[in-house]
């Protein structure tokens, strides 16, 4: 090996160590973060069909820190990675299962992912929606997305509905926490190169998995658009929430709308993770790097969520 190639391998392996260095920093509740994090939403969503291998994949190419993944239940008890509680808007399941929908909101015909087995959802295309070129991708399981994503990056699960599931006899956090055990990854120091950090809506379903004694690294998600929950945007409902997560994960708009949030969340000791970044909607004249840029080094935010993990713009 040359000089020069030694150099360039040292390089590398310090870039590496300063990213992961970076992420533990968030797993303890760090003040924040010295090398920011990206997270590639539904993977690289922008490019390829969410939350499919294709996508993750990608977003392993694009330099993710982080892959996400939203988990829905199969009948069988599997998680998937999907972020709808049902299969219309991005599978062909209209046309593979056209007598199995229920009554959805206002009588529209809907197809809930848990009246489905793993086998069943794995006969359908979870890609032509987005384009042609993508005819045949499939839903991933969570083991499948592990798999493609450990070593690589880190993963960023979402339960999503955990209350609905609960309705339905299943219980997601022990099945999340389950299969994290099995993978070795359950523990902040498992695998460094396969940091985990846990991300929800609930704040019970976020409860539930401390009092079941996890340790690993849990975002509190915030919306801006139930006005109801703008009391854990207060000072007391920020520490009240450091008390069962690391961080929180506002929508972009929440910090733009309250300058004090960032720096309030901040010193309650969570980190923050704001989403979504994403070229499509951009007004004009205005590009996605720019949007990110304004967050990660004005607002000073630790992290984020990205379509686009190509655009994310490094210092």
């Amino acid at each position: 090996m040359t000089t020069h190639h030694i150099q360039t391998a040292g390089v590398a392996l310090l870039a590496v160590a300063a990213c992961f260095a970076s992420i533990a920093g968030m797993a303890t509740g760090a003040a924040q973060s010295p090398r920011k994090i990206l997270v590639a939403h539904r993977g690289a969503s922008a490019y390829a069909p969410e939350h499919t291998l294709a996508a993750y994949r990608l977003a392993l190419e694009q330099g993710a820190d982080f892959v996400e993944q939203d988990l829905q239940i199969s009948k069988d008890g599997v998680l998937v990675c999907l972020h709808d509680l049902t299969l219309e808007r991005t599978t062909n399941v209209e046309e593979v299962f056209p007598d199995r929908s229920v009554a959805g909101p206002k009588g529209r015909r809907t197809w809930n992912v848990s009246d489905f087995t793993l086998q069943e959802l794995k006969r359908l295309d979870a890609g032509s929606w987005f384009d042609a070129k993508f005819a045949g991708e499939r839903i991933p399981t969570f083991q499948e997305a592990i798999d493609l994503v450990r070593g690589k990056a880190g993963l960023y699960p979402e339960t999503k509905g955990p209350e609905v599931y609960g309705g339905r006899g299943f219980d997601m956090e022990r099945l999340v926490l389950a299969l994290l055990a099995e993978n070795k990854l359950d523990r902040p120091d498992s695998d460094p190169k396969t940091p985990v950090v846990i991300q929800s809506f609930s704040a019970e379903s976020l409860q539930k998995m401390r009092k079941a004694g996890s340790a690993l690294t849990l975002t509190f998600l915030v919306s801006d658009l139930d006005a109801g929950r703008g009391r854990w945007l207060t000072d007391e409902g920020l520490k009240e929430a450091r008390g069962f997560a690391n961080g929180l994960g506002p929508a972009k708009a929440l910090l733009l709308a309250d300058p004090t949030l960032a720096p309030r969340a901040r010193a309650a000791g969570l980190t923050i993770t704001p989403y979504t970044f994403r070229s499509a909607g951009m007004p004009a004249g205005k590009t996605v790097k720019e949007e990110m840029a304004d967050f990660l080094y004005r607002i000073g935010v630790d992290a984020l969520f990205t379509d686009n993990p190509d655009q994310f713009p490094r210092r």
